[in-house]
């Protein structure tokens, strides 16, 4: 029987998600830095009824599958914890540096977050579907989208912030699934 490491598997699949966002950021900079943090959070809804309908249609026209989907939702997730962080810009205001030095902040965040709950949850994940971890993350989207028409207040729930966590988490969970790591079982 294979020992599963989660840990490794995890900051395997952050590597090449990261490996794609400094590319990204290469071409365009951090134009990104312009959008509003419920622009982001559509953004996410956009990658992440994608794959709905793909799963559900059972074919994509556009030839891009899910697992390009699933790395949008991670690097979006990520752009918006640095939104709510710094605020949107009225330009491109980050340095390639400065931009990955966020975008390590909050992967090692979630990386920590996905240790912790993943000891309390005892793997529960790797029993679930990809289906399911889609709706979990479509339900994050509806709860951030709430929140952020809210003011960004709530009363007794967490906040957009740890939304997007969950989002890359249940990203990455599904990305191992998806045989984007290699050392997935």
């Amino acid at each position: 029987m294979q020992v599963v490491d989660t840990q490794k598997e995890f900051v395997e699949v952050m590597g090449k998600c990261r490996d794609l966002f400094s590319k990204k950021l290469k071409d365009y900079g951090a134009a990104w830095r312009i959008m509003r943090p419920s622009s982001v959070t559509d953004q996410i809804f956009i990658k992440a009824n994608r794959i709905r309908s793909i799963e559900i249609k059972g074919e994509a026209l556009v030839d891009e599958g899910k697992i390009p989907e699933y790395i949008g939702i991670v690097n979006y997730s990520i752009i918006g914890l640095i939104q709510l962080e710094l605020g949107f810009a009225d330009t491109d205001d980050l340095s390639f540096d400065k931009a990955m030095e966020y975008y390590d902040k909050y992967s090692k965040q979630a990386l920590e977050l996905m240790i912790r709950k993943n000891h309390d949850y005892d793997e529960a994940w790797r029993s679930m579907r990809c289906s399911s971890c889609l709706d979990l993350i479509l339900m994050k989207i509806y709860r951030t989208k709430q929140i952020e028409g809210n003011d960004g207040k709530t009363i007794v729930s967490e906040g957009i912030d740890a939304n997007y966590m969950d989002m890359i988490n249940y990203s990455v969970f599904c990305l191992i699934k998806l045989g984007f790591c290699e050392v997935a079982d």
